[in-house]
């Protein structure tokens, strides 16, 4: 007998690609995340865990159930898992990537338009107050078009992204830790850091969470950008200094940001919501039938492999 349990509902696609190969696959019932007591008590005697990225994975999770062989997370990210001790006892680790990848550039080009062009402020005005009528200096935003996107991490994503900004005319420049690329498919900079983070007109944040990253963006680099800079972030919340990020949009040292994600998920920092400049999305990225119906997929796969004794498509090395 074999068996899976997924935390939380997924795409029924794949679940039934799971019970092609599982003779028990449950599913939490619950619409909500489960705690870690909730997943140890669940997980018991299963082959496979296959989890949400906001399940804490750790060590006395690892440790409660010896048959377990894999742990496979829906999602591009892994940092909710206690890699280095999966590690030491033969506890395979695995990913969604690349599948989500357009659909998150997408999001982040949504979130520049939503803040440049004040789409939410004025979403906001027609419904709570009706059209004013049209006036000169109604909402004035900021351009896209010619100006420069800065992407910091030029991973799958941030190649993404950076080439939608071909058809808005738009300069690229960017910053990888690991130094410049040769093979890109089109025209982009690599800079400094603290050059991209001053030159740029538009930032997206497309590294992962590491100890390095934690506050990569913080006081010292909201004092840097630019007055009218928009800063976007659909990577990981603890990235940018929130603090520093309510300061910098009240006193005006950038003119906006767009987040789909936050530094203590799902609570924000007080004082962001009151801020007219600064779009707030609930971790969408990924969000489209398509995109979520892959990763659903994919984490099946990768399950079925990992029960099968094969290399899963996306092991996390």
């Amino acid at each position: 007998m074999s068996r899976v349990f997924v935390t939380r509902r997924i795409p029924q696609p794949g679940i039934d690609r799971l019970k092609e190969h599982f003779t028990d696959v449950e599913v939490f019932a619950g619409d909500r995340d489960m705690d870690k007591r909730e997943i140890i008590a669940f997980m018991k005697r299963c082959e496979v865990l296959l989890s949400m990225l906001t399940n804490p994975i750790d060590r006395d999770v690892l440790e409660s159930n010896p048959e377990l062989k894999g742990v496979c997370n829906y999602a591009a990210g892994y940092n909710n898992i206690d890699l280095t001790f999966a590690r030491q006892v033969g506890i395979k680790v695995c990913n969604t990537p690349d599948v989500l990848t357009e659909s998150t550039a997408d999001l982040a080009w949504a979130l520049m338009l939503s803040v440049a062009r004040r789409v939410m402020e004025g979403d906001r005005m027609m419904r709570q107050e009706g059209f004013p009528g049209w006036e000169p200096m109604l909402l004035l935003g900021m351009d896209l078009h010619h100006k420069t996107l800065g992407i910091l991490g030029m991973g799958r994503i941030g190649q993404a992204v950076a080439a939608r900004a071909i058809g808005f005319g738009m300069r690229v420049i960017y910053h990888k830790p690991s130094g410049p690329l040769s093979d890109l498919p089109f025209k982009a900079e690599f800079v400094p850091r603290d050059t991209l983070l001053k030159e740029a007109d538009f930032i997206s944040i497309h590294v992962p969470l590491t100890p390095g990253s934690r506050h990569m963006i913080g006081e010292r680099e909201f004092g840097l950008m630019k007055n009218t800079a928009v800063l976007v972030n659909t990577a990981r919340g603890p990235i940018v200094d929130e603090k520093a990020l309510v300061n910098a949009l009240k006193d005006g040292q950038i003119f906006g940001a767009g987040l789909d994600v936050f530094e203590n998920e799902p609570a924000l920092e007080p004082g962001l919501t009151g801020l007219p400049n600064v779009v707030l999305l609930p971790h969408i990225g990924s969000a489209s039938i398509e995109t979520r119906t892959a990763m659903a997929l994919l984490a099946a796969d990768n399950a079925i492999a990992v029960l099968k004794g094969e290399k899963p498509l996306y092991q996390v090395k």
